[in-house]
């Protein structure tokens, strides 16, 4: 549902309208009640109290400005119904179709090097959010593999959820699992995470720092898959060259060198379609998924509309029935008797 939105078809009435009332008709009914106040009292007799009398100013006397006043108010009712008060809702019409995008992120243990800052997953993590809030309607997903992978999220709207999950991965020796990098089963997964889409466009965007040497598919039989599908995959090697600080869970730091199988994520990004790329440093990285963004747009067409409903009727019944009552006051309650 969209905002609710007033208007005035033709504002233009409550300019030649309201003006003179407000320069002319309120002076002269001023005017009009300051004379009846002066010339009109009825005859009464001078004392020194009121309280020496047992006359007062008549009760129907004092209520006699409802009249001019129930006027005055009737025809500013008619004046805005005049004007044609509306009130529309706007609602937001969606043409085309989204993209289904599944980022599938490498948490093996080497994913903890400090060669980004704070460490390679940390730096990713970053990233994939920033990626995934320039999205808006597109469906997003996230798979993690180590030596097994695992379906976190199917592609949904709700990036929330998306991003609370995404905040909490951690590397593979965090969580109990073995280091290792299962390049294959990554990708046949989140292949297999889109292989019941509708969308036009299905794209997967993997990120290792690593080779192949766990899983029981090899990674271009799940390129294989990916392809004939119709998906396309951008790889991303992160690591920087040369050797990293690795902290292990027991404290101790090894300092090991970047193990990325650069020539089988090519090959796996060619076969499908999509590109590959290599980051050093977070900074890079982000200027991968910048790209990424700007290559898989989402073909969508947006039109606004909004449906008015009259509101004339909602002025006029009240101000005709001002009218009517004023007139039944004026011949009944606050008749003048020649």
């Amino acid at each position: 549902m969209g905002d609710i939105i007033l208007r005035f078809a033709t504002p233009w009435v409550l300019w030649l309208s309201l003006l003179p009332v407000a320069l002319f008709l309120m002076p002269l009914l001023a005017r009009r009640w300051a004379w009846l106040k002066a010339y009109r009292r009825p005859a009464t007799l001078q004392y020194s109290s009121l309280r020496l009398t047992e006359a007062g100013v008549p009760f129907r006397q004092r209520l006699q400005f409802i009249l001019p006043f129930m006027r005055l108010v009737a025809l500013l009712l008619l004046i805005m119904a005049l004007a044609r008060p509306q009130s529309g809702r706007a609602r937001e019409v969606i043409i085309g179709e989204g993209i289904d995008i599944v980022i599938d992120l490498d948490i093996s243990g080497s994913m903890a090097a400090e060669d980004f800052v704070p460490n390679r997953i940390e730096a990713a993590k970053v990233v994939i959010r920033e990626f995934i809030s320039q999205r808006k309607y597109d469906r997003v997903g996230f798979v993690i593999f180590a030596t097994e992978a695992f379906s976190q999220v199917p592609p949904t709207l709700d990036y929330d959820v998306l991003e609370r999950i995404i905040d909490e991965t951690q590397v593979s020796w965090d969580i109990g699992l073995d280091s290792g990098t299962a390049l294959g089963l990554g990708l046949a997964n989140a292949a297999n995470m889109l292989r019941d889409s509708k969308a036009s466009s299905r794209v997967i965007v993997m990120l290792t720092d690593g080779a192949n040497n766990s899983g029981q598919i090899d990674p271009m039989t799940a390129a294989q898959i990916a392809k004939a599908l119709n998906i396309k995959v951008y790889t991303i090697g992160a690591a920087r060259p040369g050797p990293a600080p690795l902290p292990f869970p027991d404290g101790h730091i090894e300092y090991r060198d970047s193990e990325i199988d650069e020539e089988t994520l090519k090959q796996i990004a060619d076969l499908t379609g999509g590109l590959y790329f290599r980051a050093e440093d977070a900074e890079g990285l982000q200027k991968i998924y910048n790209k990424i963004n700007e290559l898989e747009r989402s073909k969508i067409e947006i039109r606004n509309y909004t449906n008015y409903r009259e509101l004339m009727i909602s002025f006029i019944i009240p101000a005709i029935g001002l009218l009517v009552f004023e007139i039944l006051l004026r011949h009944t309650l606050f008749r003048k008797i020649p």
